[in-house]
Order: structure tokens, then sequence, then C-alpha cells
């Protein structure tokens, strides 16, 4: 991390980060470790969560755009984290916390069962060489996973500028029992609550399609 986010994570970690008991990885979080969100945030509001905040930008875009729902980014990368930090302390975003840990553990391990209300996965890694795809997030075990902490009508929502990802999560969602698109045709339209970042203009710059998809928990029988 530079200087500034080093200061950032001393100075502003105690106020924004969910210390977490850890199991044996450094991301990972100890089973059994759940939180009460309405003891973290301090009241009871709509819980969006975002996996792989990366540096921050919609996330905190969002916080400050809507003060009466909580925000809680998810990201294993410090630096990222850090910036993130920096730029909800300049907006005043006192409803978003972080966490620096792997997504699925967040999801199984640290929220409660149907306590989230959005679930947003906004161009993950890709990884775009064919050996490594089965490290992709959105796979056959993560609807379950998604499901579980969403709460009855919650929305997952999912956005990648790599066709073939896009394709994938299509198919995974397609034959996920918990979940129906919130969307007709092909692909769902632009979701309106994440900001145009830098990313994903260079995206679409060289080329790509941005590719979104909305999905609906289904009641729980």
């Amino acid at each position: 991390m530079s200087d500034a986010q080093e200061r950032a994570w001393s100075e502003l970690a105690p106020r924004f980060v969910i210390e977490v008991p850890r199991d044996l990885a450094a991301t990972s979080i100890l089973p059994g470790s759940a939180i009460e969100p309405a003891e973290v945030w301090g009241r009871d509001a709509p819980l969006v969560v975002e996996i792989g905040s990366g540096q921050g930008h919609a996330i905190v875009h969002a916080a400050t755009s809507h003060p009466g729902t909580d925000f809680l980014a998810i990201e294993v990368f410090r630096a990222g984290l850090a910036r993130t930090m920096l730029d909800a302390d300049r907006a005043g975003a006192g409803n978003l916390r972080l966490v620096e840990a792997n997504a699925p553990e967040v999801l199984q391990h640290l929220l409660p069962a149907a306590s989230v209300d959005q679930l947003w996965v906004f161009f993950p890694d890709p990884w775009h060489k064919k050996k490594h795809t089965k490290r992709r997030l959105i796979a056959e075990g993560f609807p379950a996973v998604a499901a579980a902490a969403l709460k009855d009508g919650g929305m997952l929502r999912l956005a990648t500028d790599w066709e073939d990802y896009a394709l994938q999560m299509r198919e995974v969602m397609a034959v996920a029992p918990d979940f129906e698109p919130a969307f007709e045709g092909e692909w769902a339209p632009r979701f309106d609550g994440r900001v145009l970042t830098a990313f994903e203009r260079k995206g679409a710059r060289v080329g790509r399609d941005i590719r979104d998809l909305s999905y609906r928990r289904r009641p729980r029988s």
C-alpha cells in the first residue's frame, strides 16, 4: 500500500472495517462468527452487499446516494479497502462498512441467513485463461450460498464485460432453484444504481459489451 493508504488503514479501519475471527487462512472467517447487522450499523435498515468492491467507486457512490440503506463492501485486497475508506471518509458515508475476507465465507459465516436485501457482483475476476476458469466466483455452488444470505425477494445483481463469463453466469443461474430472472430477454438492462466507473468505460472503449443480469430470490417454502 502507499503511505496514504497505510495511514488510512491505521486511522480509519477502526471506524469502517469489521474485525472478524479468522480460520486458517488470512482472509478466512471462523465458522460461527455471525454478526448482528443492527448492532454493527446501529440501526435496522436495508442491507446491500458488494462482493469484490475493488477501489470502492461503486459502493461509496451508492452509500452516499442512499443514506437510508446500509452497505457492506467485501474485498480481499487491503489497498482497495484503504482507498475505499479514504473516499468514504471524504464523502461522509457513515452507512458503509468493509470486511477483508473471502466472499463465500462472509455470506456463510459472517452474515446471518436471510439478512441481505441486495447482493452485487460487478466485474468479478474473469479468470480468462482456460486453466483458471474453475476459479470463477459465479459457478455451480455459488447460487445456494447467495440464496442463504438473501431475504425472500432479495436481488442478486451481476455484471461483467467478458462475454464467456456472462454466458456462464446465465447458465449457472438458469438452473438455480432459489432464483428467478428479474428481466426479460437475453440480458438485464444496465443497473442504474451502478455508477459508471473508469473500469467500465475502459471495457466499453475497447469494444467489450457490458452484460448485466439480475435475479430475485424466490420465497422460502
